[in-house]
């Protein structure tokens, strides 16, 4: 677990790190603040300031690896022996595939990445709701999980997502330790077709995890979703947020038509031990 100084350390230098490079970086603040240990972080101190800090992020058997450096003591090797022991753990941890994340603007961690053979993958882009006209929905029911719901929701990640069974059980069976995330089931005539997450904090709610069946997509059902869960957060004074991979131009084109626009963007690598 992460202490009160080393997270205010941290984001003392995300925040001069994203001013001087005028780029956003994703370090999943909510997983920071959640940390059951210290395996997954690594901290370079110089002069009790920290300078570099690199997170390693699970999900199933994929882990996500972002990091910074200070502007003032790059090029001095700070990152690359942190970037070492990180991939040291994720060796151990036995993780099948590792993804490396730096924002799209960044020209140094693209060098950085570049230099240590990672493969570009794909760039999720960041988008807030713009407002725009909301109709009434009808149609459709949204309401929290329950014990029950366990199956439903692995058959969507893996059918809606891809996910191996084994991840996706791993994944769902740890939902409900956050405070302030809802994940709400999406039902049609009393017959669940979908999933929606959605976490609040900070006057923002962010959309996570949508899903709906491949049998019961292209019937308006994820747009009309989309409509009800916005004006849900709006009406609460919430602003609306969400990430979505360029590749996906069906879920790209449908935020879009809803009135999401794409603010930042982050590129992902592959890299292989």
């Amino acid at each position: 677990m992460l202490t009160t100084q080393q997270l205010q350390a941290i984001k003392k230098l995300q925040k001069e790190c994203e001013t001087q490079d005028n780029v956003q970086l994703k370090l999943n603040w909510d997983m920071l603040e959640n940390r059951e240990s210290n395996q997954l972080d690594f901290l370079h101190y110089e002069n009790d300031e920290l300078v570099a800090f690199l997170g390693l992020y699970s999900f199933g058997s994929t882990v996500e690896v972002c990091g910074m450096v200070k502007p003032s003591e790059r090029r001095k090797g700070r990152f690359s022996l942190l970037f070492k022991k990180g991939m040291e753990t994720a060796k151990q941890n036995g993780y099948k595939k590792i993804l490396l994340n730096a924002p799209a603007g960044s020209h140094s961690a693209k060098a950085f990445l570049n230099k240590q053979g990672a493969v570009y993958a794909f760039t999720e882009h960041q988008m807030d709701w713009q407002e725009s006209p909301l109709e009434t929905v009808e149609g459709l029911t949204l309401r929290k999980a329950n014990v029950d719901d366990l199956d439903m929701r692995v058959r969507l990640s893996v059918e809606a997502f891809g996910m191996g069974k084994e991840d996706a059980l791993s994944m769902e069976s740890l939902f409900g330790r956050e405070e302030d995330t809802d994940m709400l089931m999406i039902d049609v005539n009393e017959k669940t077709v979908g999933k929606i997450i959605v976490k609040r904090k900070d006057g923002q709610a962010w959309i996570y995890g949508f899903s709906i069946l491949p049998e019961h997509q292209g019937k308006g059902i994820g747009r009309n979703v989309l409509k009800q869960v916005i004006k849900d957060q709006i009406s609460d004074g919430f602003s609306v947020h969400l990430e979505v991979e360029t590749k996906n131009d069906h879920a790209l084109g449908l935020y879009q038509a809803v009135g999401f626009k794409a603010i930042h963007s982050q590129d992902y690598y592959t890299y292989q031990l």
